[in-house]
């Protein structure tokens, strides 16, 4: 089993001959990233959306105009592709607590949270000149963008891919649900690390409660300026070591295949 990162959630997954995409973004609001091959990303079997926020779920259209069969997603992404134009015919709707095969790949899903920004993460924003100076158009075009992908806490998941004896544990956001029980000890975590100020304590509460064996992190990347920033990921690594002694702690390179 193994995964390839493509920036900002954007994920492949593959086990055998199966290949499963994951929260695909094209990052047309930062020109200065690498893209996300689309022949590649709608060649795989099935996409899986955690949440059908703008940058998880907006650019699905075009994998599904490439050829991609088939799209998992919430009853609420359903109807926002509806509402936005984006093909739904090949959309297949997902609900927490469900087990669904593709090929050799088995997907668990379990309700999740999104993460809650906080003060200094939003006033970094606000207060920086740049955002008015270099991003304003695309800062207001994406505020207008958000409003089309609204969804509600329960249109969240957490994603675990099990195959060939292995669990790669996904989540689409820095958040869990309280009254959910999540398994622990998956081969790898792969964890966002955008959102707060102090990613890297912020996420400790996650190690300990997946308890993962390796952690990817991912979503760290500036993917729409002004509302995003390149997050600093030095000391993820030493948190990792510290409070999961021995697991692997790795800050993927985009369009590197990672082995399970």
């Amino acid at each position: 089993m193994r995964v390839k990162w493509y920036g900002t959630a954007s994920l492949l997954i593959e086990a055998g001959g199966t290949r499963i995409l994951v929260d695909p973004y094209l990052k047309k609001y930062n020109r200065k990233l690498p893209p996300l091959p689309i022949e590649e990303g709608a060649g795989a079997d099935a996409a899986f959306i955690t949440h059908p926020h703008l940058d998880h779920f907006a650019d699905v259209g075009a994998f599904l105009a490439r050829g991609l069969p088939k799209v998992f997603v919430c009853e609420r992404g359903i109807a926002i592709a509806r509402e936005n134009g984006i093909p739904d015919g090949r959309m297949i709707p997902l609900a927490a607590n469900e087990k669904v095969t593709v090929g050799e790949i088995t997907v668990h899903t379990f309700q999740s949270r999104h993460c809650q920004f906080d003060a200094a993460t939003v006033l970094s924003v606000a207060l920086d000149p740049s955002t008015y100076l270099f991003h304003f158009r695309d800062g207001v075009e994406l505020l207008k963008g958000t409003k089309k992908f609204r969804i509600s806490e329960q249109d969240i998941f957490a994603l675990e891919f099990s195959a060939e004896g292995k669990k790669i544990m996904v989540l689409g956001s820095a958040g869990v649900e309280e009254d959910t029980e999540y398994p622990d000890g998956a081969d790898l975590l792969v964890f966002p690390f955008q959102g707060r100020a102090r990613m890297h304590r912020y996420m400790i509460p996650f190690l300990k409660e997946f308890s993962p064996k390796a952690v990817m992190i991912d979503h760290f990347d500036d993917a729409f300026p002004p509302l995003t920033h390149r997050v600093n990921t030095k000391k993820f690594e030493a948190t990792v070591n510290k409070y999961l002694p021995g697991a692997k702690a790795i800050v993927p390179m985009e369009g590197e295949w990672y082995e399970v």
